[in-house]
């Protein structure tokens, strides 16, 4: 069901097609499963990838997908992943967690969730014998993560606009040396806010959307932050000190966030009857600690730009599912709340609200010299590299260390890897370290269209979503005759 409740209701399939539901809001599930403890020992000794089959088989009905298939879609999307365990907890020195989420192709965690949604897309696309185009704006990682996850899929075309100048070097050709003929990159000459609006302007056409099959693979996707809920159960398990007790133990799961997905993610898992206490941090972009804090939920006066790039974002749209949860799933609340929000990007949350999310959540953000800090305290005490945004979370554990109150067992989640930061971890007076394959990217050949100032974004937009079309129909029919 949509967040905002006017939407008619969807299945799985419909959700992970769609993006935003109609009515402007986020699909949500109607109706979410109790854990109990049993389930939760058994679930203890899974692999990551344990986590995210039954994970996935507890929303996404077995007529839609069969237990089989839905098993071998999983470990087909987690094939080319570098590590063994697909993610992994380093134990560092004096309580420190880090779980690792950053060992797929583009070494970040959206490969976790996308290269899942890539597979549940092909896999219905192909039942249909449909085309999709999908269209994505990125800040940095989610356009090269979905590049990868549907690169030479033959029902899918991707369009990604990124902001040019604006993410770093590493992830700009992480985009532009994919050369498949299903990839179209456009670098725009603004920020990744300003490239969202042609994105909005297109998909805000329904017949246009109907017409070409678009879609969005950005975190509003219901089925990413569905898989996402599966770094939550695992950093559970891992970290706590038993399944004995009764209640079983809480976890504090530390979440570095932009457009809060990850924390959408532990909100739902916490629900769902996992322990954990969530903290969300965020770098000087700190509209959610804000809400959290003072049930602030504004603009500032523009986005600034920090050292964990990929977090520079203004509006964390997916807090929106966090709300709708803590109204008790009141769509009126959600809706009024995220309208009023829509027009005048300025809300105070009702009280009942925002005690019940600052019961919820603790927040923290942090600046450009902490996280530098931060980031050199890693390497002094355990020779570990941090990349900038897993540092906004690794800051708030060494707070608490530092106050020496006694707590309770902590993981900070690393969203991407200190490779695809070298910038940062110069201005952390350290040495970066660069992964072959990186240094490969270097050398190889580059495809980008400028989107330049002064061009008609949306038009362009357009007219590649059309030329597609005419092309994906021009191949079926030939694959008819």
């Amino acid at each position: 069901v949509s967040t905002r409740g006017i939407a008619p209701r969807v299945n799985f399939e419909g959700a992970l097609f769609s993006g935003y539901a109609p009515d402007g809001g986020l699909f949500m599930p109607e109706e979410l499963p109790q854990l109990d403890r049993e389930t939760l020992c058994q679930w203890s000794t899974l692999s990551y990838p344990g986590l995210v089959k039954e994970l996935c088989a507890l929303f996404i009905g077995s007529e839609l997908i069969p237990k089989d298939d839905l098993n071998d879609l999983i470990d087909r999307a987690f094939s080319r992943f570098r590590h063994r365990g697909v993610v992994h907890l380093s134990r560092l020195r004096n309580g420190l967690n880090v779980l690792e989420l950053w060992h797929g192709v583009t070494y970040a965690f959206k490969d976790l969730s996308l290269s899942c949604t890539a597979q549940f897309l092909q896999y219905f696309l192909e039942k249909r014998e449909k085309h999709v185009t999908v269209v994505v704006g990125t800040s940095g990682d989610t356009g090269s993560a979905a590049i990868e996850s549907v690169q030479g899929a033959k029902n899918v075309d991707i369009i990604v606009l990124l902001p040019k100048g604006h993410c770093t070097k590493i992830q700009e050709l992480q985009m532009t040396t994919v050369l498949k003929e299903n990839v179209h990159v456009f670098g725009v000459e603004g920020n990744s806010d300003e490239l969202d609006e042609p994105i909005k302007t297109v998909f805000a056409d329904v017949a246009f959307v109907k017409k070409h099959n678009l879609m969005s693979l950005n975190s509003i996707n219901w089925s990413r932050v569905l898989v996402q809920m599966a770094h939550h159960f695992f950093a559970y398990f891992q970290c706590t000190p038993s399944l004995d007790t009764h209640p079983l133990p809480l976890v504090e799961v530390v979440v570095p966030t932009g457009a809060a997905g990850n924390l959408a993610a532990g909100y739902i898992a916490q629900k769902i009857g996992l322990p954990i206490r969530l903290v969300v941090a965020v770098n000087r972009n700190d509209i959610i600690h804000r809400t959290v804090q003072q049930g602030d939920f504004s603009l500032s006066e523009a986005v600034k730009s920090t050292l964990a790039s990929a977090m520079d974002i203004q509006v964390p749209y997916n807090m929106e599912r966090v709300f709708w949860l803590l109204s008790g799933c009141d769509s009126q609340v959600t809706r009024a709340l995220m309208e009023q929000f829509e027009r005048t990007q300025s809300v105070n949350l009702p009280k009942e609200l925002h005690s019940k999310l600052s019961e919820v959540v603790t927040s923290e953000s942090v600046s450009d010299e902490a996280i530098t800090q931060t980031m050199g305290r890693c390497w002094d005490e355990n020779q570990y590299l941090l990349c900038p945004h897993s540092a906004v979370a690794v800051n708030y554990h060494y707070q608490q260390m530092d106050r020496q109150e006694p707590s309770t067992p902590r993981c900070c989640l690393a969203p991407a890897s200190a490779a695809k930061f070298p910038e940062a971890v110069l201005a952390a007076g350290l040495t970066p370290e660069t992964p072959a394959e990186i240094v490969a990217l270097e050398h190889k050949e580059t495809r980008c269209t400028p989107m330049r100032r002064g061009d008609n974004w949306t038009l362009m937009l357009q007219d590649t979503i059309e030329d597609l079309s005419r092309r994906w129909r021009g191949h079926a029919l030939n694959a008819s005759q």
